[in-house]
């Protein structure tokens, strides 16, 4: 049986199309004048004039300082490296900041004339995305160790209070349902009409599962003025005050039967304090490490989605948090 005949003839047009769809900049390096060509693409991808004889260090300007030594030495290792070669790395054109894949081939693999060839690519949308997925990623194995702590923590306060067993198993779905809806709260439905709440309310439900009904009454107190919640920023101040409850929890003042939590606003033009404040807990120590999963995501939402800022006072009576926004972000 004779073999298919390929009637497509490639020529440098259908070449050209190709690579503007994969919008591919086109590079070389002339590895005796280290001097580097670019087609147009290139140039701007890198953010730079057209002009002759651009070198590696004129490249370099606009790498990102963290990457600099790294892709240096790649590009230097590219004569040792057998076959093709793949480097990711960043780039800073003001406060734009691009992911860019360098890939060529190596070890004098097709040099002609001391000339090396590949490609750029701006691989930006991929590394955010995988940044996104690492965060989730991180944000979920959280959240499940946090759930794990809280159900067992959950289960001893219930057992202090409940007389039969069966009463003990009813109070601790009602606690865990309770913990449910806060958790909604961290996470809401696609979908789902909430335009707004009290931050009264929302306070309560979040707080709701872990008054202790074995304890005197209330040990948890809110006190806060009539205030609309956005949908938004109700996401974002569920899921601080879970964080800081479920620490509370586990090492706070609501993992002891004496221990209280006051939750205290005060709004005075414009600008919001939300207060938590804790007491007759066990002795408190300002954590070793204060870069865990849990501070940096209660930071970053806090900065970022709320434009605030967030305290800690690791007072030896008990920790103080301090929370500072103004009253239009919040209400976004």
């Amino acid at each position: 049986m004779s073999k298919p005949v390929r009637s497509k003839t490639w020529d440098e047009r259908h070449l050209r199309y190709a690579v503007d769809a994969a919008e591919i900049a086109l590079m070389s390096w002339n590895v005796d004048t280290n001097v580097i060509e670019m087609d147009d693409r290139g140039y701007k991808l890198w953010g730079m004039p057209l002009i002759d004889g651009v070198t590696f260090e004129d490249l370099s300007i606009n790498i990102h300082p963290q990457d600099r030594d790294r892709v240096r030495a790649a590009f230097a290792a590219t004569r040792a490296v057998l076959g093709n070669y793949d480097i990711d790395f960043r780039i800073m054109l003001g406060n734009d900041v691009r992911w860019i894949s360098a890939r060529g081939r190596g070890d004098d693999a097709g040099i002609i004339e001391r000339v090396m060839y590949g490609v750029f690519l701006d691989v930006s949308a991929r590394k955010l995305a995988e940044e996104a997925h690492e965060l989730l990623s991180g944000e979920m194995s959280h959240r499940v160790k946090n759930l794990l702590a809280i159900a067992t923590s959950l289960t001893q306060i219930t057992s202090r209070s409940a007389k039969t067993t069966k009463d003990m198993a009813a109070e601790l779905t009602q606690r865990l349902t309770s913990l449910g809806r806060a958790h909604d709260l961290v996470r809401p439905a696609p979908g789902r009409d909430t335009k707004s709440a009290l931050l009264g309310d929302l306070l309560a439900i979040l707080l709701e599962p872990y008054e202790d009904n074995a304890a005197f009454k209330p040990r948890i107190r809110v006190s806060v003025p009539r205030m609309a919640v956005g949908e938004a920023s109700a996401t974002t101040l569920a899921l601080v005050i879970h964080e800081l409850a479920t620490n509370s929890l586990k090492y706070g003042s609501l993992s002891s039967d004496v221990g209280t939590l006051d939750v205290s606003c005060i709004s005075h033009e414009g600008d919001v304090v939300v207060t938590w404040t804790e007491r007759g807990g066990p002795p408190v120590k300002a954590p070793v490490e204060s870069n865990g999963f849990g501070s940096k995501l209660v930071r970053r939402s806090f900065s970022s989605q709320l434009r605030g800022e967030i305290e800690y006072d690791w007072a030896a009576e008990g920790l103080v948090v301090t929370m500072r926004t103004n009253n239009s972000c919040l209400s976004e």
